[in-house]
């Protein structure tokens, strides 16, 4: 085992599996090196608490890496965001984040260094000609709403008068835009550069391997095992490994895990380009509404000559580690056709691959489970990177025997029966919507009149593999709309609802 501090820590446990008496016993063990895992550790370590964070140096298959990364909040917004109670909590939890975050990367400055993390000022989002009423129209009005509600700056603009750079093709003109003052983009990489050495500063422990297994016993936490049988000891262990952590429940008896609603994957894949001779790249985040079950489009700067553009999302019973080709198709021929031309010139300096962790009924998992000292800081989709300060914090004070400050948090407690924010006919609407908004991206070339024939087929369809699911519990759309291409879907979802039946029978 290799690990990493200030004054390298030696002995975690014995090789066995199990705790031994001579062990150093940590106050924290964290598992995850990604943006919310060491935020954690950052946040426990200025507490004063002995922290040890576990995870594979290369992060593979993690969402942090490949993420572009937009401080997302009110750009984030749809028409159900704010129709839910969930979804207005998750908001409450972005709005909260959002203000956070200058403060916070100050703080990182002082307690790691590193380079500039800010790579962006202010957000644009395109209302573009290539997308869908139902989705793009109804978003950018639920996007001024919440604006306004939050008494949030912004300004309805001409997109390409205030980013010269835009050019898309004549089909996919902008047809207005938003410009956000207040939302902002960050280099992932160059934040988890600054996340990494403020660990170490602070004098916690990084161990850059995989955790294979939770060890406990009585009903209560002892620790984790790694792959050699070391066991990094520590009566409260925090699963923060994002679509990773479910291979630890995995290890956990059912009565415990099967409650949980199981971690899957937002698979997505994004780009780095170059920017070609012409105009210079802009400096704020471009991006249109969430669309097509996931992110909308987007580009964020990356430094000079570059531009990074993402990103899919297909939902996967498992994480993924390589590219499509239909998804690297798509996410070039979108940003060549709704952002600008010569992208399609470009060269493809760096191809990513990220799983967002999702759960099967689409919401994060934060707080403790049935295992008394095991807490889970995951499943937060997209979410994740923006309400990284947020989160730390507030995980931080529940997990040392506080109480969040923000009681939305509680909403999302690990252990509980499936969350429906929408009837099974609404979740049947939105997934047949948003897979036809799939095939105008595409820019289709079909008889006008055959989108109106799909349109029913495709609720046919999606309604049938509700009903087949389950009799009365409907998954989102982004689960429902690829049972059909990963049926493993649908029995992870079976074990959850039989798991919690009696829970939601009441």
């Amino acid at each position: 085992m290799v690990a990493s501090t200030s004054e390298d820590m030696a002995v975690v446990g014995t090789g066995a599996g199990d705790v031994d008496d001579r062990a150093v016993t940590f106050d924290v063990v964290v598992v995850g090196n990604g943006v919310l895992g060491l935020s954690l550790a950052v946040v426990l370590l200025r507490r004063g608490l002995r922290v040890v964070v576990v995870g594979d140096g290369r992060r593979p298959m993690a969402a942090s890496t490949a993420a572009g990364a937009m401080n997302g909040c009110f750009g984030e917004v749809t028409a159900t965001t704010t129709a839910t109670v969930h979804g207005r909590a998750k908001l409450e939890l972005d709005v909260a984040a959002a203000r956070m975050w200058e403060d916070w990367l100050a703080e990182l400055a002082e307690d790691g260094g590193g380079g500039a993390v800010r790579c962006a000022r202010g957000t644009v989002v395109l209302h573009n000609a290539i997308g869908m009423a139902e989705i793009d129209d109804t978003a950018m009005t639920a996007i001024r709403s919440a604006l306004e509600h939050y008494e949030e700056p912004y300004e309805v603009v001409d997109p390409v008068e205030v980013v010269p750079w835009l050019d898309p093709q004549p089909t996919a003109r902008p047809l207005g835009g938003l410009f956000i003052p207040g939302e902002h983009g960050v280099d992932a990489g160059a934040l988890l550069d600054a996340l990494s050495p403020a660990v170490g500063r602070l004098g916690g422990l990084q161990v850059p391997e995989h955790a294979v297994r939770v060890v406990h016993g009585s009903g209560e936490v002892k620790g984790v095992a790694l792959a050699d049988g070391t066991v990094l000891a520590g009566g409260r262990v925090v699963l923060a490994a994002g679509v990773g952590s479910q291979t630890l429940l995995d290890t956990l008896p059912p009565d415990i895990a099967a409650p949980i609603p199981r971690l899957i994957s937002g698979f997505g894949v994004s780009v780095v380009l170059s920017n070609g001779p012409g105009a210079a790249p802009p400096d704020c985040v471009v991006r249109t509404p969430n669309r097509s079950f996931g992110c909308g489009l987007h580009t964020v700067p990356r430094g000079p000559g570059q531009v990074y553009v993402g990103a899919t999302n297909t939902t996967r019973p498992r994480p993924g580690s390589d590219p499509s080709v239909r998804d690297l198709a798509f996410l070039l021929d979108c940003a060549a056709r709704q952002l600008r031309r010569d992208l399609w010139f470009s060269d493809i300096t760096t191809t990513r691959v990220g799983n967002r962790p999702m759960t099967l009924d689409g919401h994060p998992l934060l707080g403790e489970t049935r295992l008394a000292g095991l807490w889970l800081m995951t499943g937060t989709f997209r979410d994740g990177l923006h309400t990284s300060p947020l989160l730390a914090t507030e995980m931080a004070d529940w997990i040392t025997g506080g109480t969040p400050s923000m009681p939305e948090i509680g909403l999302f407690r690990p252990t509980r029966p499936p969350i429906q924010t929408m009837s099974r006919q609404e979740t049947v609407r939105h997934a047949t919507v948003h897979r036809l908004a799939i095939g105008h991206e595409w820019n289709w070339s079909m008889p006008v009149e055959w989108p109106v024939h799909l349109d029913p087929m495709y609720e046919a369809k999606y309604r049938a593999v509700a009903e087949e699911t389950h009799d009365t519990i409907t998954p989102p759309p982004e689960v429902l709309a690829y049972i059909p291409a990963f049926p493993e879907l649908a029995h992870m979802l079976d074990t959850y609802y039989t798991a919690t039946k009696s829970d939601y029978d009441t």
